[in-house]
């Protein structure tokens, strides 16, 4: 435990890894207090202060006489945090696994190509690939990356991570842009991402920067919403 943050606010977020971790779904029971008290090594205040929290965040819900109970298990998505899908999962004690369903050289549609800054006649790569943890289905991600900044790029490379190659090459990544936005999945996401027929997905446009402000990606992703939620901060000054 650090002391950057209150002691019930860190045993919390472990509470809500270890359910991620464990696949608990909705409406399946968390242990008692008491195990967890042991668990955590700490007392069972803090770990009803912990379960408060988490009741507020619409995690866990109580049930008078029963027990505590799993609302809403998804992951929490920092939009503020760069950081890749695989070192995401591996805080999470996740097995990060990546599908190739497509890699390709091709010449880039207009909007690709003014997005990536490129010049005419110069080509991207485009890679589909699917993100799971657990090998559970959780991100479809379509990439288009130059060829002039990675001509050794490669289907396995891509099954790997793609910044941790990008960083491998020398390149130093500033930052990442992007939009989210909500749709209704067509029947071919349904079926890459395991969803039911009812089930709606968040997509994200990004678009990411090295240290010399050159575009290095365009990527559209799309998120299975039962599984992730997106926080953010926003200060005032």
């Amino acid at each position: 435990m650090n002391t950057s943050s209150p002691l019930y606010k860190q045993v919390a977020d472990k509470i809500k890894k270890d359910i991620i971790s464990s696949k608990l779904n909705k409406d399946e029971a968390i242990p008692s207090e008491n195990k967890l008290a042991v668990k955590y090594d700490v007392s069972r205040v803090t770990i009803r202060q912990a379960i408060q929290l988490l009741v507020k965040e619409d995690i866990l819900y109580k049930v008078r006489g029963s027990g505590t109970y799993v609302k809403n298990a998804k992951i929490e998505h920092d939009i503020y945090r760069l950081q890749s899908f695989t070192e995401e999962m591996l805080l999470l004690n996740q097995n990060p696994t990546n599908q190739i369903l497509e890699f390709s050289m091709q010449q880039p549609a207009e909007p690709i190509r003014e997005t990536l800054q490129l010049k005419d006649g110069e080509k991207v790569f485009f890679i589909r690939r699917l993100r799971c943890a657990e090998e559970d289905p959780m991100i479809l991600e379509e990439t288009y990356m130059p060829v002039s900044l990675f001509p050794d790029l490669s289907v396995e490379v891509m099954t790997r991570s793609k910044y941790e190659y990008v960083e491998r090459k020398g390149y130093v990544i500033k930052e990442r842009q992007g939009e989210i936005l909500p749709m209704s999945p067509d029947e071919e996401l349904k079926t890459i991402l395991q969803l039911q027929n009812d089930s709606s997905i968040l997509s994200m446009n990004l678009w990411a920067y090295l240290e010399d402000d050159t575009v290095f990606e365009f990527t559209k992703l799309y998120f299975r919403s039962e599984k992730y939620t997106f926080k953010f901060t926003s200060k005032r000054f």
